[in-house]
């Protein structure tokens, strides 16, 4: 399975501010995606990693998450050269790109104004996200970009943000889960160096350590 919604409609109704922005935008980009972005990748994967949301020209316009935008270009990329994806990225969903052993999603489905879903919005949403942490049988990873990623994923799977809470390169335990937190790989954190090429790369790093780690502990 390479794309897929789990519960989620192609025209779901439960958030009326994101309804009526991605009619206007079918409006104004009749070409784009304008629904809700299907995560890619396995649910058979042992490692997710959790955006925060479509970019508008991006995963929006394409239909798939991180693809044709900048965050993209830095998430990618760092896949294939960690052995987590083949293939290559054309920053559309006709490229050759395929995922091994990961899957990626975002904590809202829609496409927010100006980037920013609500809180009401996250909480909506991670429904779904609560669902497809469920679907995965042996999901062991959990890579967050992005404080609300982190802080929505910790509480989904039972955890309190306020007692661990955010922090770039953080390794938490939350049941059969590790959770690793990183800063977004979006244009502004890479531009500002609040996320450097170095500081992302150690990251994966981490992510592949885990992975491993708990491979070694399914086979046993």
């Amino acid at each position: 399975m390479r794309f897929d919604q789990l519960h989620i409609p192609p025209f779901c109704g439960l958030c009326p501010r994101l309804c009526a922005f991605r009619r206007d935008n079918a409006l104004k980009k009749p070409s784009y995606h304008n629904a809700p972005v299907p995560s890619f990748g396995d649910l058979s994967a042992r490692f997710l990693i959790v955006g925060l949301a479509p970019g508008f020209s991006g995963a929006n316009a394409t239909g798939r998450p991180f693809t044709g935008d900048y965050a993209g270009d830095v998430l990618y990329p760092a896949l294939l050269a960690y052995g987590l994806a083949l293939g290559d990225y054309g920053a559309c969903v006709e490229d050759t790109l395929r995922l091994v052993d990961t899957r990626i999603t975002n904590t809202v489905r829609c496409v927010p104004p100006q980037n920013k879903p609500t809180p009401q919005e996250i909480r909506t949403c991670g429904t779904f996200l609560a669902e497809e942490i469920q679907a995965m049988p042996h999901l062991a990873v959990i890579l967050t970009l992005g404080k609300i990623a982190y802080d929505t994923t910790l509480t989904l799977l039972g955890g309190n943000p306020r007692r661990n809470p955010f922090a770039h390169g953080a390794v938490r335990t939350q049941g059969r889960y590790t959770v690793i937190a990183s800063y977004h790989t979006s244009r502004y954190n890479m531009n500002t160096r609040r996320l450097t090429q170095a500081m992302f790369d150690a990251i994966m790093g981490t992510v592949l350590e885990k992975i491993h780690d708990a491979a070694a502990i399914s086979d046993v």
